[in-house]
């Protein structure tokens, strides 16, 4: 059976969930659950994705995210591949750490009540999963995005979008006691819930109006076994990858041309694609042949030097 194709476009708000290999763990300890959260960190800042929901469980996670560039496979590609390196070379395991695709299911977010319905959820994940006592508040679950809505913004990794859920709950303001208001109202939603309610998010693929439903539908319908979507989102990731690169070569006074003229290694080489590394999820080979570097394998040994500005790799 073919694969079905990712539903994509600017703006998509997504449910993701992925499991551990054979239900096996994703996270041995809290140093991996600071890991994963710092490369999802690092993800936002590459895909200009905004998080509105987190929830780290033993053998797997769930994430909800509003893509604003419609970029949600690039970036997944990223992160889980980013993420599995690190596990395994921590633990110094190799192969796959998680199962098969990552499901995706498509939010609306439109203010009807759908993103609350997830969000929730989300946060509820631990109690209907007996992580937490029943006397023991959402709250004290230290893995989970909701701890983080009810500390002040300062105090929240910058990638955490609370506004769009604060919304839906018609709470008017960030504030002490407007938090206190969202604790209360998620509370009691976990005494009042049933697994009825959530039976489309754990099985479907949509969950909104039925307008917005029957569009997507047709979108999909219409590009079936084309290759729209990967093109597309190829694109994004290539415009801002080549914005990056008029910046560094208008910083620099270079020319395309004084580009390739330049050694593979040298230093400015090297500093643009760092640059190109940290903020768009471009390959090794795509920006070794974009920056004349010769292969992926010798960006990565320069990337690997000393960081020093005044010497060439």
């Amino acid at each position: 059976m073919a694969r079905k194709l990712r539903v994509e476009y600017p703006g998509a708000i997504y449910h993701v969930m992925n499991r551990g290999d054979r239900r096996e763990p994703v996270f041995k300890d809290d140093v991996d659950r600071r890991r994963f959260l710092e490369t999802l960190g690092e993800a936002c800042g590459k895909t200009d994705w905004q998080v509105l929901a987190y929830c780290l469980m033993p053998n797997h996670f769930h994430l909800v995210v509003e893509t604003p560039q419609g970029n949600l496979v690039a970036g997944m590609k990223w992160f889980l591949g980013t993420y599995t390196s690190r596990f395994n070379r921590r633990h110094k395991l190799f192969g796959h750490l998680f199962s098969g695709r990552y499901r995706a299911l498509v939010v609306d977010g439109s203010g009807n009540g759908y993103l609350r319905t997830v969000c929730d959820y989300v946060h509820l994940n631990p109690a209907r999963a007996k992580l937490l006592q029943r006397e023991e508040a959402l709250r004290t679950y230290r893995w989970s995005s909701f701890p983080e809505y009810l500390k002040a913004p300062t105090k929240r990794p910058a990638w955490l979008r609370v506004e769009r859920l604060l919304g839906e709950y018609r709470v008017p303001q960030d504030s002490t006691a407007g938090r206190r208001r969202l604790e209360k109202a998620l509370e009691q939603r976990r005494g009042a819930e049933g697994g009825q309610v959530y039976k489309a998010i754990r099985r479907g693929w949509f969950l909104g109006d039925e307008a917005l439903k029957q569009e997507l539908l047709a979108q999909m319908s219409g590009e079936a076994g084309s290759s729209h979507y990967g093109a597309e989102l190829r694109e994004s990731a290539e415009a801002k990858a080549e914005r990056i690169m008029v910046e560094e070569l208008r910083r620099l006074g270079w020319t395309e041309d004084e580009l390739k003229r330049q050694r593979k290694g040298h230093r400015w080489k090297v500093q643009m694609a760092r640059r190109l590394r940290a903020e768009t999820t471009m390959s090794l080979k795509w920006i070794a042949g974009r920056l004349a570097m010769g292969s992926g394998s010798m960006v990565t040994h320069c990337l690997r030097q000393k960081r020093v500005v005044g010497r060439n790799c």
